[in-house]
């Protein structure tokens, strides 16, 4: 009776298992139709993008762009279409993932869940505008500051274009960090307390990751 017993909670584990790895596998097939239907007319999109990129960067800092293969420019319309594809699906990547973690949640922390969403969307494209929009910039000029007589500079526009995605994607990341500890301190996983204590260690790693970023 005690080895049938036993069998039947491995059995129930195992079907536990099972169970969660159909609900991933289930929310990145979603996530992954979401973006392969979104590709295409960002793809379309991206060119315009390029564009506008190439003449705001011009415009603001003076650099010259070159490209110096065939396929350069191609290639760089693809990495911002996938860019921009994470941006726009990034509600349903987030309902996906968030969905795919309610069920070891109590009702209270699935209400609070549910609301948040939309916020990590925002949070995440609220990183890329504030990178694009104000920080690259300055970061574009901090480089054309070395430039002298005998110094000029002539950027690759992959070069370019890749750290402004690069950045992009860090920067909508780090956007999260205030969700993710809110959310931390609502499940009781941290409390208050200890992230008021350890505030000044946290303000020091940030400085060291954006002295590394930039």
């Amino acid at each position: 009776q005690h080895r049938a017993h036993t069998c039947m909670k491995k059995e129930d584990q195992e079907q536990t298992l099972v169970s969660h790895l159909e609900a991933l596998r289930t929310a990145l097939i979603h996530c992954f139709v979401a973006l392969g239907i979104g590709i295409i007319p960002m793809f379309l999109l991206s060119s315009y993008v390029l564009d506008w990129f190439c003449a705001e960067l011009v415009a603001q800092s003076g650099a010259t762009l070159h490209y110096f293969s065939p396929m350069e420019v191609f290639l760089l319309q693809l990495k911002i279409a996938a860019l921009l594809d994470c941006v726009i699906c990034s509600p349903c990547i987030a309902y996906n993932f968030w969905k795919f973690i309610l069920p070891a949640l109590y009702d209270n922390e699935k209400k609070f869940i549910r609301s948040i969403v939309w916020m990590t969307s925002g949070l995440f494209i609220a990183g890329v505008i504030f990178c694009l929009g104000i920080c690259f910039p300055l970061i574009v000029r901090f480089g054309m500051s070395f430039q002298s007589e005998t110094l000029l500079p002539i950027f690759g526009i992959s070069n370019i274009v890749t750290l402004a995605l690069w950045l992009s994607l860090a920067f909508g990341c780090m956007f999260q960090f205030p969700l993710v500890t809110y959310a931390l301190i609502r499940s009781d996983i941290v409390y208050y307390e200890t992230v008021c204590r350890y505030r000044p260690y946290v303000v020091v790693v940030i400085l060291v990751l954006a002295a590394f970023l930039t």
